[in-house]
């Protein structure tokens, strides 16, 4: 029987960083983008790279089923008094299809970065204690290490970690307990050049090599320093990225869900930066992956 978490989230969802574009030019081609991944069934669409909540809007108005759900709204810029009002605005619009998606970035993102756990604690506090309460349904948290895992499934619907292996998902399902929502993103270069795959992978992940979040956890889950070098060796590329044809995706996303995932938010790169939105790829997985085309 299907839980509650499939019929909300679905199997797979689609994680980007380009969709929440300010020109009216990106509004109009961003809007285009989520109306077909909606008809493509998807289940859920995640707006990376730290959207506002009036970036989501357009995004809500441009689609009919698909769940909406931010990948992440970072703590340390909104206040949590608007951001449960605005919440509660969008959520009354789009009948529900709004989940808040929070996280507490980096240190190096954000000068006023100290004490993560606790700040979100407060925070989820903060919106508790609001006019406007977001219930913990209506949450879901980035976490990587255990106590903040633990806090995703006391305090809000689970977990939504970024740049994750297999291993950490099993893991991650353990911490949690069988019923939080575990939504891991799984990075993907659709590319049969497994050289040329790598290079996209690696010109991505060193960005992210600088972050001693996703380090830490790296390290923990047993990969050494010496796997960070010039963008990555090809042991972490392998447990991170599902490089190959879409029958590797697919292989890559059961892994996942055979280590406890409920939920993947595939995330695509092409190595050409001028293609933000990748519809052709985006096309390519839903009917590799089967997805169910809605009307």
């Amino acid at each position: 029987m299907p839980s509650d978490n499939d019929a909300r989230f679905g199997r797979i969802g689609i994680w980007s960083s380009a969709l929440h574009p300010s020109e009216p030019a990106g509004i109009a081609a961003v809007s285009a983008a989520v109306a077909e991944l909606d008809s493509l069934g998807y289940g859920t669409i995640w707006m990376g790279g730290s959207p506002s909540l009036d970036q989501v809007v357009p995004v809500i108005e441009a689609t009919r089923h698909i769940t909406v759900a931010t990948g992440i709204l970072s703590i340390w810029d909104h206040q949590a008094a608007a951001v449960a009002e605005q919440t509660a605005r969008i959520r009354q619009a789009s009948a529900g299809r709004f989940v808040l998606g929070l996280g507490v970035s980096h240190s190096g993102f954000n000068p006023n970065y100290a004490r993560p756990y606790s700040a979100m604690v407060e925070y989820l506090d903060a919106l508790d204690a609001s006019a406007d309460p977001v219930p913990a349904s209506e949450r879901v948290l980035a976490a990587l290490g255990p106590k903040m895992l633990k806090l995703a499934a006391e305090r809000a619907a689970g977990a939504h970690p970024y740049l994750v292996t297999a291993e950490h998902t099993a893991e991650a399902r353990a911490t949690l307990g069988p019923d939080a929502l575990l939504a891991p993103e799984l990075t993907v270069v659709l590319d049969t050049d497994i050289d040329q795959a790598r290079t996209v992978a690696r010109g991505m992940l060193s960005m992210y090599l600088q972050l001693p979040n996703y380090t830490n956890n790296l390290l923990r889950l047993g990969f050494a320093e010496s796997d960070f070098a010039d963008g990555g060796s090809d042991r972490l590329l392998a447990a991170l990225f599902a490089l190959g044809d879409a029958e590797t995706v697919r292989a890559r996303v059961d892994e996942y869900v055979a280590a406890g995932a409920d939920h993947l938010a595939l995330q695509v790169l092409t190595g050409d930066r001028s293609k933000d939105l990748p519809l052709a790829e985006w096309r390519t997985l839903a009917e590799a992956l089967e997805l169910t085309a809605r009307a």
